[in-house]
This record gives C-alpha cells, sequence and structure tokens, in this order.
C-alpha cells in the first residue's frame, strides 16, 4: 500500500491526474530553492558571516532529497518500464540524483561542489519532461527532427561563411595584426563574433580590404544565422498547432 502511494506521488509515469503531483511540485520548489542557494553561496557578499545557516540549508536539501531518492528506489519496481530498484538505479534520471546528493558531501572532502549542485536543474528538466509537459515536448521535437535537413543545411552554411570569412580576414589581416588574425583558427574567434552580431570589439580589422571583408560578413551573417532560428520558430509554430488540434 505505501509502495504504491509513493510511486502514484513520486513517479510522474504512475501519476494518475494532469501534471505533477503536490509531492512532486513540492519537490520542484525544493529544487529550486537548492539551486538558488547554490547560486548565492558563490557570492562572497552574501555568505559572509552566515555559513552556519548555509551549511544548516545544505543538510536539509541533502536529507530531504536523501529521503527522496531512496524512496523513489523503493517505489520503482511498480513500474513496468523498470521491474526494480536497481534497473531504476541504473537510469539516466537516477544517476543524476544521485550525482547531486554527492555533491552536498563534496565540501566536507574538500572538493569544489559548485559544477555538481547545478546538476539539480537537470532534475528540472526529468520531471518537467515526464509531467504536463510530455506530450509538448515530444510533438516539439518531432517537429525539429520533421525540420532536421533544412536546420543541417543551414548550419553547415553558416559553418562554411565562418570559414570563409575567417580565410579572409586572414589574408587580409595577418600581417599587420598577426597576434589576432596569424591563423585562420585565429580569425574563426572574431568571425564567430561577428557572424552572431555579439560584437565583442576585442579583435577589429584595420586594413580597408579587411574592413570590406568584415562589412560583407556582418550583413550576409545577419541572414545565415537567422535561418536555424525561423526553421526552429517554424517547428515550434507547427507543433503548437498539432497540439491545439
Amino acid at each position: 500500500m505505501l509502495q504504491k502511494k509513493l510511486s502514484q506521488a513520486l513517479d510522474p509515469e504512475m501519476h494518475d491526474g494532469p501534471g505533477l503531483s503536490r509531492t512532486n511540485n513540492w519537490i520542484v520548489a525544493l529544487i529550486c530553492l537548492s539551486i538558488l542557494l547554490g547560486v548565492f553561496e558563490t557570492e562572497p557578499n552574501l555568505t559572509h558571516g552566515l555559513e552556519p545557516l548555509y551549511a544548516a540549508a545544505h543538510l536539509f536539501f541533502f536529507a530531504a532529497f536523501l529521503i527522496e531518492y531512496l524512496a523513489r528506489l523503493y517505489a520503482a519496481s511498480l513500474n513496468p518500464r523498470y521491474g526494480s530498484p536497481w534497473r531504476y538505479a541504473l537510469t539516466f534520471a537516477s544517476l543524476v540524483d544521485l550525482i547531486v546528493l554527492l555533491a552536498f558531501i563534496f565540501p566536507f572532502l574538500g572538493l569544489e561542489a559548485t559544477l555538481f549542485r547545478m546538476f539539480r536543474a537537470a532534475r528540472l528538466v526529468r520531471l518537467a519532461r515526464l509531467g504536463r509537459y510530455s506530450l509538448a515536448m515530444q510533438m516539439i521535437s518531432q517537429a525539429i527532427v520533421q525540420r532536421r535537413y533544412e536546420l543541417g543545411v543551414s548550419i553547415v552554411a553558416a559553418f562554411g561563411l565562418m570559414l570563409l570569412s575567417s580565410t579572409a580576414l586572414y589574408l587580409a589581416e595577418r600581417d599587420f595584426q598577426p597576434e589576432n588574425f596569424g591563423s585562420i583558427p585565429r580569425a574563426m574567434w572574431w568571425s564567430v563574433a561577428t557572424l552572431t552580431t555579439v560584437g565583442y570589439g576585442d579583435i577589429v580589422p584595420v586594413t580597408p580590404l579587411g574592413r570590406i571583408f568584415a562589412a560583407f560578413t556582418a550583413i550576409t551573417g545577419i541572414g545565415f544565422i537567422a535561418l536555424p532560428t525561423g526553421i526552429l520558430a517554424g517547428a515550434f509554430s507547427e507543433a503548437l498547432q498539432n497540439i491545439r488540434k
């Protein structure tokens, strides 16, 4: 009886109602709070003098997630996909949960745990994927798969333009800025920043020919880089229309 209740409360696939169960909604809230804790902890001004409070919060989250992890293992055998706790323990989702738990222990071993704590965000993705957004995510994924050839062509075209512009700037600027354009790989950093319209400004062409190439790259890049965005937007729109039908 307890195992069945835990399965319905913790396993989105075994939940009868729409969306996530109340228990999983609370777990999502705890995950969000633990992520914020990990983010705030990297700012010295927010941790000075509050180390005991942060330690207590980490201990609370560790206990909560440990209980949740053990409960999921206990209830996993009721899901036909797993059949036993051990098969569930070897799934990607369970391994992510285990890494999150280990991240709480790392500081006591003198290890850096900030990166591993950010794995908590992966748990949100997993819960969302299995919850109320599962149908929408499936349809969006199918729409992207249907446009994979258009996406592939646009990505190859963008890469070709990047390579072409890098080569052009290498030929035009290599004698004047060998540290920035002394090779095609060095020029690629400028090309990526220009094509994506980021424009950091740390590397700029100084020769007239280089500036002409740069202007052509910037203007052409607007269209080429926008292609994947437009294709993805069309795929998402198509998926939403299918959902409404």
